[in-house]
């Protein structure tokens, strides 16, 4: 095992991610899109993130903007960022269980840790994007059956990651005699996204190396609780698991031009943050940190004192903008040590 391979399997590891979520930026048409995006990846491996995740989408979420707006495909990105940095883990927050075959899976998540030298990550979740999948023709099912296509998928891709053959016969998926070779360059941590207490925090219990939450801030120390019912009734140690929590921020080097970055990026996606309620705008604004260094570090810190290990953070709203990245990679190494 390598060095970069090795580096990231320890247990109970701090994370510092981050997230690019949109790919549709002022002035950036297809030709300079992946420049663009490359200079994110690379401010993240130079400042202090650990971690550079990409969205495993077809279309934009709702809460990010059209849904024709620009949307790269996962790992083939994935891959281009891998020969673009050094040091980061790379992957998807989260993909998609239903837009792909298992065993598919597997190799591709494979490809990625060969191509990046042992820095691939595999992050998933059920799906729940249902507008893509009419569009693209992908089967939706029902929220019980897409957690049960999960668990089955789980059953495939572990064991192909791990270097064993797998012949499954499931209700969803079956493989016979399937391998994967050549085999991962270390071992691929396993990332469940999601917060749901009875079938996802379970499945993070039962087959994970870290989970990341999706969760209200007064919810986080509950769900926490529950993972840890979870691990004990499955007699897995917690301690083996981490925990990120996914936020998002606006960060510049002064509290003014962080908030007419704010204001200005909500204004691009139809949002006049100046003309809402009061609660509607801080309804709006609870997962974001927003500001100059020293307040977004007092932020996070605040937010560490949950019990979490640590983040995954987007910046929808600047992270196209030089330097901004690196700001916020040098605040969380300061605050997730």
């Amino acid at each position: 095992m390598t060095p970069a391979a090795d580096r990231w399997w320890n247990g109970g590891v701090t994370i510092r991610g981050y997230q690019i979520p949109n790919f549709t930026y002022p002035g950036v048409g297809p030709a300079e899109l992946f420049g663009a995006i490359a200079a994110q990846a690379k401010e993240a491996d130079a400042s202090g993130f650990d971690t550079v995740l990409v969205m495993d989408h077809f279309f934009q979420l709702p809460m990010l903007g059209a849904p024709e707006d620009f949307m790269v495909e996962c790992y083939t990105l994935l891959g281009a960022l891998a020969r673009e940095t050094s040091t980061v883990r790379l992957g998807a927050l989260v993909t998609g269980n239903t837009y792909r075959n298992p065993a598919i899976l597997a190799k591709t998540v494979t490809a990625l840790d060969l191509v990046s030298g042992g820095r691939a990550q595999l992050g998933i979740g059920a799906g729940w994007f249902e507008l893509e999948h009419r569009a693209f023709g992908i089967e939706f099912g029902t929220f019980t059956d897409r957690f049960e296509r999960l668990e089955e998928a789980l059953q495939i891709v572990l064991p192909m990651l791990r270097g064993e053959t797998s012949t499954f016969d499931g209700e969803r998926y079956t493989t016979e005699g399937a391998f994967n070779s050549p085999p991962p360059v270390g071992r691929i941590p396993v990332m469940i996204g999601g917060s749901g207490e009875r079938k996802t925090l379970r499945m993070v219990a039962q087959y994970a190396d870290e989970s990341n939450l999706i969760a209200d801030e007064r919810d986080v120390p509950h769900r926490l609780d529950v993972l840890a019912e979870h691990c004990e009734r499955l007699g897995r140690d917690r301690s083996e698991l981490t925990v990120s929590w996914q936020r998002s921020a606006c960060i510049a080097p002064t509290m003014d031009e962080a908030r007419a970055e704010l204001r200005d990026g909500f204004l691009r996606r139809g949002t006049d943050l100046d003309s809402l309620a009061e609660a509607q705008r801080d309804a709006l604004l609870a997962r974001f940190a927003v500001g100059d260094p020293d307040t977004v570090g007092e932020q996070f810190e605040r937010w560490m004192s949950l019990g979490i290990d640590g983040f995954t953070v987007n910046m929808p709203l600047n992270g196209h903008l030089p330097g901004r990245v690196t700001l916020l990679g040098e605040v969380l190494s300061r605050v997730v040590t």
